[in-house]
């Protein structure tokens, strides 16, 4: 089993503020086990953090990372937000606060 830092990745663009963290943190779930958005099995969502907009998904295998990144858009869709909001998905480094500098930057 890939460390943990390894099987992670950062999620940038989450709709902060519109639903409780817990349904978010649900539908980030959803979203990210699903076929259509190269996903698979989560282990664990961290939502919310302390940058916010910013979720942290680890996925059980570190193929879904790959698989994750390669894909060209992620939307975020479900019938409780008002519409899709489009995710920034990146790879985790435990330099954390560079990745969502360069984020900012773009």
């Amino acid at each position: 089993q890939a460390a943990r830092s390894m099987r992670t990745v950062v999620i940038a663009g989450v709709p902060a503020g519109l639903l409780q963290d817990d349904v978010m943190a649900d539908i980030l779930t959803i979203h990210f086990q699903m076929s259509r958005n190269n996903g698979g099995d989560v282990e664990e969502i961290t939502y919310p953090t302390r940058n916010g907009g910013v979720a942290y998904v680890t996925f059980e295998d570190q193929e879904v990372v790959e698989s994750v990144l390669k894909k060209d858009q992620h939307l975020l869709q479900d019938k409780r937000l008002p519409r899709h909001y489009p995710l920034t998905v990146t790879r985790y480094c435990n330099n954390v606060s560079s990745s969502l500098m360069h984020l900012i930057m773009l």
